[in-house]
């Protein structure tokens, strides 16, 4: 990292907010202990399966001496998963609160993911080498990886290197799955009489990690403005050319917080949600059909042009294309071999054709070539469907096209544009809120190793109300899980967070979309702004404004 933007160069120098409790460093950090929390729901199967670990009490932190005296901790860190902003800036917290208890005190960051810590591959991260990442984007300090640590054998391995660095900490940066591993390895530790502790960040910019006491994943909000921006080029140059409809899809498989979020940011015309699409049962021939009545709506307005939000994972919530995507997934696995012998890419659709039945085959037949395609040759290493390398914008464009051409009544012109959000916001230059945040989350780590904890996730809340009334503390991973099938067994998970379609913010949506799809109510947001005025600056998300107000 030689060379540096100017603004990079600004920005380095930007020191991130914390809440009260952090102010005057972790060692002044007293951990107050409440009720022992328990997940909702599998309580008794979740128990036995983390003797150890489960019903710890719920930690907040308040001003005051932290018990015991100030020895040099040496962390492991792991950055799991795909990349979120901010992620530097949680171990740049957890490095300069260590640093702070006592100067001999040491990070090792492992390599490429949890792979770097089963393998032991690490790189100790000096001074200047974090100086050289403070509020930047990306992960590639050490570089991420999806790795999974789930068997006795990938365990051991790791306690082998945890005992040859003489670990008193992993800290675990990742999304549900990771965070569910992060448990795992907690429980076993601890099973193995190690001291070790094991603690979680939560990340993703799906925005579908979150509960009470996680209010949102770090990188969501500054992705969402991300993409929001360019939603709002997009729509501004639409209003421009006035010729054009772009069919834009944007990160978010299981859940669509993001696309959410961007609707109410730039009041597109039309904003779909899979949450939704799953609650009426709608086919995909009954969306398209409702994107097609906008864009007649719109044309005998005179207006030719728009904008539609798809977002990623949209097809999985299609009951009927759920439905296809298994059957395909089952023919496949069942005629490997007859299928690997079908040379081009017309036998292979006419031969799955022949293979499905009834109303399924008549769904796939429908579909643009380009998608059979994808549904048929892009497979995951469990033999399924990639749904993220499905061009969704392209089946709706090109559905939604062929309905407006056979139909007598639509008078206007329609030509598409189609694009896909996704890697331009994963590792953008986090916002003031993901920079403040992130650190923060850091720090909270620390304390949380200082205090011989594990099997907890690093919590702030009340990140609505500004830095002043964060509140900072620890939250047993435990408490997040649920039973769910995986791979034809129950395993313990963290269950992910979907659009709440009686919550605040998908409610704004829908007081708000039938005066969008019409009016050219288009709001451009703009880049993310690291100076100025706190408003423009601090602003959090539209969602985090109307849920927790």
């Amino acid at each position: 990292m030689s060379q540096v933007s100017i603004l990079e160069k600004h920005r380095k120098q930007y020191q991130p907010k914390v809440p009260p409790s952090l102010r005057q460093g972790i060692a002044k950090v007293k951990v107050l202990e409440g009720a022992a929390a328990e997940p909702a729901k599998d309580r008794e199967t979740i128990r036995k399966s983390f003797p150890n670990t489960y019903g710890t009490p719920l930690l907040s932190f308040q001003i005051g001496d932290a018990s015991g005296e100030a020895k040099p901790l040496r962390i492991g860190v792991v950055l799991s998963g795909g990349q979120a902003p901010g992620g530097h800036n949680v171990i740049a917290g957890l490095f300069d609160s260590v640093k702070s208890v006592h100067a001999q005190s040491q990070i090792f960051g492992f390599l490429g993911g949890p792979s770097g810590l089963e393998k032991g591959k690490y790189e100790t991260i000096t001074q200047e080498k974090m100086d050289a990442y403070r509020n930047t984007g990306g992960f590639d300090i050490i570089g991420s990886g999806r790795t999974k640590l789930e068997t006795p054998e990938q365990f051991d391995r790791c306690i082998e290197v945890i005992k040859s660095l003489e670990l008193n900490a992993v800290v675990i940066i990742g999304g549900d799955d990771s965070n569910t591993n992060a448990a795992i390895l907690a429980e076993y530790l601890k099973a193995k009489g190690l001291t070790t502790s094991v603690i979680g960040v939560p990340k993703t910019i799906d925005g579908d990690l979150k509960n009470p006491h996680i209010p949102v994943s770090f990188g969501f909000d500054t992705a969402v403005k991300t993409y929001s921006e360019l939603i709002g080029n997009i729509a501004r140059d639409a209003g421009s050319a006035k010729k054009y409809w772009h069919f834009i899809k944007l990160m978010g498989r299981s859940a669509s917080h993001i696309a959410l979020e961007a609707g109410l940011q730039t009041h597109a015309n039309v904003t779909l949600v899979s949450e939704e699409v799953e609650k009426k049962n709608l086919s995909l021939e009954q969306i398209v059909d409702d994107i097609a009545r906008v864009i007649s709506a719109r044309a005998d307005a005179g207006k030719n042009y728009g904008v539609v939000l798809i977002p990623e994972g949209l097809i999985e919530f299609i009951p009927s294309f759920k439905t296809l995507i298994g059957s395909l997934n089952d023919l496949l696995a069942k005629n490997e071999a007859a299928f690997a012998k079908l040379e081009t890419a017309d036998a292979k659709i006419a031969a799955m054709s022949d293979w499905l039945e009834g109303a399924l085959g008549a769904t796939f037949a429908t579909l643009p070539k380009t998608i059979q395609l994808q549904l048929l040759l892009d497979r995951d290493p469990h033999g399924n469907v990639q749904v993220s390398l499905i061009e969704t914008d392209s089946l709706l464009a090109e559905l939604v096209g062929r309905k407006l051409k056979g139909s007598p009544s639509f008078k206007g012109k329609f030509s598409s544009q189609r694009h896909f959000f996704g890697y331009e916001g994963r590792a953008a230059a986090p916002s003031n809120f993901d920079a403040d945040y992130c650190y923060s989350l850091g720090c909270v780590a620390a304390v949380l190793v200082r205090s011989g904890r594990t099997g907890y996730m690093a919590s702030i809340r009340n990140v609505s109300k500004g830095v002043d009334q964060w509140a900072a503390g620890g939250i047993p991973i435990s408490m997040m899980f649920n039973m769910e099938q995986r791979h034809g067994h129950l395993k313990p998970v963290i269950q992910k967070a979907l659009v709440e379609l009686e919550g605040p913010a998908f409610k704004a949506l829908v007081q708000s979309r039938a005066k969008w799809e019409i009016e050219d109510a288009f709001i451009y947001p703009g880049p993310i702004q690291y100076f100025g005025p706190s408003e423009v600056c601090d602003a959090i998300t539209k969602t985090l404004e109307l849920e927790q107000g």
